[in-house]
């Protein structure tokens, strides 16, 4: 069982935004971050590493260890994998909700099995990174521990 919450900062924003925990490792995660980064005109997401400090208070072991899962966190639910990337197309709007709603109807195994072969070779096709990427000074107040 997860330990309650305690009243940091970070959790408090964090239930109030839905967060896209990834891998600041991996080349592919970093991109989807920035993908998702310049389509979030209205600021929706925020952002946090899988390896980080947010992650740890609000993920459970399982989903910090799985580091090729992309893990969306709206309040108390979460969405691991596909379910995430359907999540935030449908919340970027425009035909970016489109796009998810069509991925949608695709049965969910389909599509994990889709991600977990892209998961599998992220390293290989798009690199990995030494460090956890770090925010330019205008992304800051959407980056979380």
């Amino acid at each position: 069982m997860n330990a309650p919450l305690q009243t940091t900062e970070p959790q408090t924003v964090a239930a109030t935004q839905p967060v896209m925990f990834f891998d600041g490792v991996c080349g592919l995660c970093n991109r989807s971050v920035d993908f998702v980064l310049a389509r979030d005109t209205r600021g929706v997401f925020l952002y946090s590493p899988l390896q980080g400090e947010t992650a740890e208070r609000l993920l459970t072991e399982n989903d910090r260890q799985e580091l090729g899962t992309l893990v969306l966190a709206e309040g108390e639910q979460r969405y691991r994998r596909s379910s995430a990337v359907v999540r935030i197309l449908l919340k970027l709007g425009g035909v970016w909700k489109l796009l998810g709603a069509l991925l949608w109807c695709v049965p969910k195994p389909l599509r994990d099995l889709g991600y977990r072969c892209v998961a599998a070779n992220r390293y290989r096709l798009f690199g990995k990174k030494e460090f956890c990427r770090m925010p330019t000074p205008e992304e800051q107040a959407r980056f979380l521990p």
